[in-house]
């Protein structure tokens, strides 16, 4: 038997219809998935505020859609986290950093709950010369020359001299000052000396998460930048050494 087709205004009605149904489920979706995304997020936030002792919470982003998909896999594919002014406590010549951001690839929990393991970080640690500065006892800043920075000393009998130094990275997560020159005044005896053993023992960075390893150095108008890589890199509330 022929069944003749709705009208055309019918069918219509019927498509508009389904295609608002259709994009009121995906709507729901991606307000569950962005709802979990949140709580991720905010979790992640707090277990690294905890584990490096940062005075405000870090701002944490979870990418890829759906999150909860990442969730039953028990690996987020991709997660970015800011955080500011971690402490370097107890440590010799402590040197904080003033602001820390990681790109985290393949994260996902340990079988310890305060622990978890990324497969792949890239970090980029920025030191302002003011904390610089209080490290070494010296103030420091920016030199025209690339790659170096200067400092200012202040000599016993009064004036002052300027010296430039290499900054570069070392074993051990470490911060080298090397080839230092006079750039101007004159440097006494004495002062050379004292500089020599300033300059002698290289700065640890203490206060980053365990198996990063510190790449360059980049010093910028208001500090030195940092990078690090790191693979297989575990973050715990043991992470902060300093």
């Amino acid at each position: 038997m022929y069944i003749s087709p709705p009208p055309l205004g019918r069918r219509r009605r019927i498509v508009i219809v389904a295609v608002a149904s259709l994009a009121a489920l995906v709507l729901t979706g991606v307000t569950a998935d962005r709802f979990v995304a949140g709580r991720v997020e905010s979790r992640t936030a707090r277990a690294f505020q905890d584990g490096m002792d940062t005075p405000n919470r870090p701002s944490v982003h979870v990418s890829g859609f759906p999150v909860l998909t990442q969730l039953a896999s028990g690996t987020l594919r991709h997660v970015d986290i800011t955080a500011h002014d971690i402490p370097a406590h107890g440590s010799t010549r402590p040197l904080p950093i003033t602001r820390l951001t990681l790109g985290i690839d393949d994260l996902k929990p340990s079988g310890d709950a305060d622990k978890a393991h990324a497969r792949a970080v890239e970090a980029t640690a920025f030191l302002s010369y003011e904390d610089l500065s209080d490290a070494l006892g010296l103030r420091l800043s920016q030199d025209s020359e690339p790659g170096r920075v200067r400092a200012t000393v202040a000599l016993p009998l009064g004036g002052q001299a300027t010296v430039s130094t290499a900054v570069s990275a070392v074993s051990g997560n470490r911060i080298a000052f090397t080839d230092f020159r006079v750039a101007e005044g004159v440097l006494p005896g004495p002062a050379k000396a004292l500089l020599d053993r300033i300059f002698a023992a290289p700065i640890p960075l203490r206060n980053i998460p365990e198996g990063l390893h510190l790449r360059s150095l980049t010093p910028t108008a208001n500090g030195v930048a940092a990078r690090f890589t790191g693979r297989t890199v575990t973050f715990r509330p043991a992470a902060s050494t300093a």
